[in-house]
């Protein structure tokens, strides 16, 4: 009789709940899950492949503004496939999950965020214990937008030094989803103990608690560094950051108490402004906002941005090539998401703005991604009442 080893037993014990639980319903008529209905003309659906689709279906539940989470099967070409084919490793197909989320409360990138978050994106050949085809990390993406953020997400990540080995998860075009039989749908609230269980021996959460506390502790560190070095007041250096004015802005704005905020502003600013929020794509003030004048900081009054440098970014969120005058915008390393952004806030008022891109168009490439909730916006009329009159010539052109 052969010895079982102890490293085996967790898999042993696996296969023995994986038979008691689930293959009773293998030759059972296949119940197919319903993707959830679209209450919503705003819902979007993102397919994503990250090992057991139990775990990875419930990773993303967790998610404000995920409305539903499907496990399936996604990337083969077998029409309906079913649990026992795909595990077999028989119809090309890869464990997968369909998420159903509102943009205007959570955006695709974040949830790349959490996806690279939850996955062990060095293994193109399956995620911890589930090895094979059918395991493997996938990207299916939808449109050209997601790809292009896929592959910048995967190609910050590869750069961030994170990992000791490439990044290997594939980014492919979806071609179809499949739902997996009733019983897999929201397992982990089903069969908690047998989820449980099974997600603790499949050695996920250790290596995901090791990677990512270590590296959020790295975070921590370099934030704090680059609060010191990479406070950005670079006037010189990028065409971006020139004035839209050609008269420099010496006045000094002032920043209130914050007893003084929290009666000043409403919820939605102080939290923006003052935790480093971030308001709803195309649900804001100001992200269709047309008329001609200029958006000045909601807590100090600090000049920030023209509409003359204003254009449609297709975010939902107010957008401008450069500052109106770059003495009172400044730009530091955000560590926040698994790569690194920059930050842009008030000089003066020290308020959280949005952040920059190097997406923009033509001259400066760059987009200022704001928050409206940050701003109040003085049109051109009103701008000598009050106090901007060294901003009317500008409209006069």
């Amino acid at each position: 009789m052969k010895t079982i080893y102890p490293k085996l037993l967790p898999l042993l014990l696996i296969s023995i709940f994986s038979i008691a639980g689930i293959n009773l319903y293998a030759d059972a008529a296949k119940e197919t899950a319903k993707s959830p209905a679209e209450n919503s003309s705003q819902t979007k659906v993102a397919t994503f492949a990250g090992g057991c689709f139990w775990c990875v279906e419930s990773d993303f539940e967790k998610l404000n503004g995920v409305s539903a989470v499907i496990s399936g099967f996604s990337g083969g070409d077998e029409k309906n496939p079913t649990y026992t084919q795909v595990s077999a490793g028989e119809t090309g197909h890869t464990e997968s999950v369909q998420v159903y989320y509102d943009p205007t409360a959570i955006s695709y990138e974040q949830l790349l965020d959490n996806f690279w978050r939850h996955i062990d994106p060095t293994d193109s050949h399956g995620q911890f214990v589930d090895q094979g085809h059918q395991y493997r990390p996938v990207i299916f993406y939808q449109s050209d937008e997601e790809k292009q953020l896929a592959e910048r997400t995967r190609d910050a990540l590869n750069k961030s030094g994170r990992f000791d080995k490439p990044i290997a998860t594939a980014i492919e075009p979806f071609k179809a989803f499949y739902p997996a039989e009733d019983y897999h749908q929201d397992y982990y609230q089903r069969n908690p103990l047998r989820y449980k269980f099974y997600r603790h021996n499949s050695g996920r959460d250790q290596y995901l608690e090791e990677v990512w506390a270590n590296a959020e502790k790295n975070d921590d560190n370099k934030n704090d560094d680059n609060k010191n070095d990479d406070h950005v007041n670079d006037n010189t250096k990028e065409t971006a950051m020139k004035s839209t004015s050609t008269t420099e802005s010496h006045e000094h704005f002032s920043k209130p108490s914050e007893d003084a905020l929290k009666n000043k502003l409403s919820a939605l600013q102080f939290k923006v402004t003052q935790e480093e929020g971030t308001e709803r794509p195309f649900d804001n003030e100001y992200w269709n906002e047309k008329r001609e004048g200029i958006y000045v900081d909601i807590v100090s009054g600090e000049p920030l941005f023209s509409s003359l440098d204003k254009y449609d970014s297709k975010t939902g969120w107010p957008s401008f090539t450069k500052p109106l005058d770059a003495m009172h915008v400044v730009e530091e390393k955000d560590f926040k998401l698994i790569f690194p952004r920059t930050e842009v806030r008030s000089k003066d008022a020290d308020s959280h703005l949005g952040h920059v891109f190097d997406d923009g168009p033509q001259p400066t490439g760059m987009r200022y991604c704001i928050n409206s909730a940050a701003m109040r916006f003085v049109p051109k009329e009103k701008l000598a009442d009050e106090g901007y009159e060294k901003y009317v010539a500008l409209f006069n052109k």
